[in-house]
């Protein structure tokens, strides 16, 4: 099952997830210093938040859809490349406390997308290697 990803940057991480378990009817199915991350079942959501400075309105981080495995990435990759769209591939990285391999790409009004696969737990939020910032200034989850 594939489902839509919606990360957001949030100055109050206690009240968001508050808010979105109120929402959702659902507690989240992650937990870290400054971040929460929500598997939705209905609808079909991961809504991700970060927590940014405090006072900040919350604002889109990124977009996503998260899919099943590696090949769904790699196919991903293949159709955004045919389609003349700019990509930005990343494998075994480190983000949002999660393994991922992923591809970015950008839509008409700059937003950053990714489609994406957890490959396994991580201990770490931000991405690993020295890599440039895949779809926006600062990386993945805010880092």
């Amino acid at each position: 099952m594939s489902r839509v990803q919606l990360a957001l940057n949030v100055a109050d991480l206690e009240a968001s997830v508050a808010f979105y378990s109120t929402l959702f009817g659902t507690e989240p199915a992650k937990r870290r210093p400054g971040y929460a991350n929500f598997a939705i079942a209905e609808p079909p959501l991961k809504l991700v938040l970060i927590e940014g400075e405090p006072g900040q309105e919350t604002r889109l981080d990124h977009l996503g859809v998260e899919v099943e495995d590696t090949g769904r990435v790699e196919a991903a990759a293949d159709r955004l490349k045919e389609a003349g769209l700019a990509t930005f591939e990343e494998n075994d990285t480190s983000c949002c406390y999660a393994v991922q391999d992923k591809v970015w790409v950008h839509g008409p009004g700059r937003e950053p997308w990714e489609v994406y696969v957890v490959k396994a737990d991580s201990d770490r939020r931000g991405r690993t290697g020295d890599a440039p910032a895949p779809a926006r200034a600062g990386g993945c989850c805010g880092s």
